[in-house]
């Protein structure tokens, strides 16, 4: 097997796998339980390791391609800046605004960056992406919150 020229699929997986290790050693920055077990560093951890694991497997599957294209990224480079910069706007806006607020502002927006353009579907986003989340993780979980530096809706409604 000869190893095939730069193409999408090393790129991809390259990315993949460097922001799964990076991902890999900030979970370790989350703090174990107080009696000392994983907590709630174990989910953030089982991503990034998948994260990783997908981004070497992508990887490894384009260097070995007999006929990959050429990378061609012109036309896809519009949507990687915006959904990184959404990605950005979430986080900060998420310490400002508490969590329930920002994911509702950022669902309905990553999903029309892929492509969703159904108003009720956008809507339903809005409402029901921070719902199932708070239920899974911040009731059943147990793990709390990022609470806003100006407003958290979670004040209002009696969530702490």
């Amino acid at each position: 097997m000869t190893l095939a020229r730069l193409n999408g699929a090393t790129v991809v997986g390259a990315v993949l796998a460097a922001f799964g290790a990076a991902a890999v050693i900030a979970s370790f920055g989350i703090d174990p339980d107080p009696d000392g077990g994983w907590g709630a560093r174990i989910f953030p951890l089982a991503a990034a390791a998948a994260l990783l694991l997908l981004g070497a497997m992508e990887m490894a599957k384009g260097l070995t391609a007999q006929d990959a294209a050429p990378i061609r990224m012109a036309p896809q480079l519009s949507g990687i800046l915006a959904l990184l910069l959404l990605s950005l706007a979430y986080v900060w806006l998420m310490g400002k605004l508490g969590y329930l607020i920002s994911t509702a502002l950022a669902a309905p927006l990553a999903l029309w960056l892929f492509g969703i353009r159904n108003p009720l579907g956008l809507l339903a986003a809005a409402l029901l992406c921070p719902l199932a989340y708070h239920l899974v993780f911040f009731l059943g979980l147990g793990v709390f919150p990022p609470l806003g530096e100006w407003f958290d809706l979670l004040d209002v409604i009696g969530g702490r």
